[in-house]
């Protein structure tokens, strides 16, 4: 993490531990042997640096919370009552359209790796109309907003450090590229289109985003997302299970380092195949339309 963002979180921590505590800022200072105007200037936006060793130790312990949750470097270790982290949250209206959660989940992992099983094709690769086809049954106004997320996720994957990986299986995508399943629905220009804009933005993002195909005859996993250290979310449909202890998070992370082992295509050879996809495709679709022309 780098100084900055760990300021950021010492301040934010800070101040929820102030929170908890039922104290005024000048009582907090007073317990915490402070000075009122040194608590002032740790709590400040414009604070740019970390306050004394010393000062830290003497706040985690007065409070009762482990030094390393209050400089962001673990998710536990709040140990005081009204403190404690939830381990797990059910958070519901996932396909809500006023979903702002994961842009905020990624802003909070910035610095770290995010790794993402997605349910289909990767959000930050879908075509538009690819997106209108698989949520306008849904909702209405879906499509139009997670178009929006879509492109604030690319967004996001375009920014300096940003270390993305994904992980589905080899299947699902040649489901997609020859219609079979919840695809078939969607016509060949349509899905030669997506297919096309798979290459140019894994050309264009790699290497700093990766997408691994594993054989999902052998390995298997729900949607889910790792978000840095932070926490990490499983998609159930309307709902996400949400996970914010260091212990689970690093058994997801677990769970899906076996995917990238199982991986029968590494990153480097995805476009390749999809390039062959798009070509047996683009063959199917011009036999098909001769079959009709007769």
């Amino acid at each position: 993490m780098k100084k900055r963002q760990t300021v950021e979180v010492f301040r934010e921590r800070l101040s929820v531990v102030i929170e908890n505590s039922g104290l005024s800022r000048a009582a907090f200072a007073a317990r915490a042997g402070l000075d009122r105007s040194t608590l002032s200037q740790l709590l400040s936006p414009n604070a740019d640096r970390l306050p004394r060793a010393e000062t830290i130790a003497a706040i985690a312990t007065r409070e009762q919370v482990s030094v390393d949750w209050l400089l962001g470097i673990s998710q536990e270790g709040q140990l005081g009552a009204g403190v404690m982290a939830k381990v797990l949250e059910i958070e519901s209206g996932a396909g809500s359209p006023a979903d702002a959660r994961l842009a905020h989940w990624r802003a909070e992992a910035a610095g770290y790796k995010i790794r993402y099983v997605p349910t289909t094709l990767p959000d930050v690769l879908k075509t538009e109309e690819v997106i209108r086809y698989e949520y306008l049954e849904q909702n209405p106004r879906l499509p139009e907003v997670r178009i929006e997320q879509a492109e604030n996720e690319l967004a996001y994957t375009r920014s300096p450090e940003t270390d993305v990986e994904v992980c589905s299986s080899i299947q699902s995508l040649h489901d997609f590229a020859r219609g079979y399943g919840i695809w078939g629905g969607l016509p060949v220009a349509s899905r030669i289109a997506q297919l096309d804009k798979i290459v140019a933005l894994l050309d264009e993002l790699y290497p700093t985003f990766r997408w691994f195909l594993f054989d999902g005859l052998r390995n298997y996993s729900v949607p889910v997302t790792v978000f840095g250290r932070h926490r990490a979310a499983i998609y159930l449909g309307d709902m996400y299970f949400v996970f914010n202890s260091t212990e689970h998070i690093h058994a997801l992370i677990r769970n899906f380092d076996d995917l990238i082992r199982g991986a029968v295509v590494q990153p480097p050879d995805v476009i390749a195949l999809v390039r062959g996809l798009r070509k047996e495709v683009a063959a199917a679709g011009a036999d098909e339309g001769k079959e009709i022309a007769r």
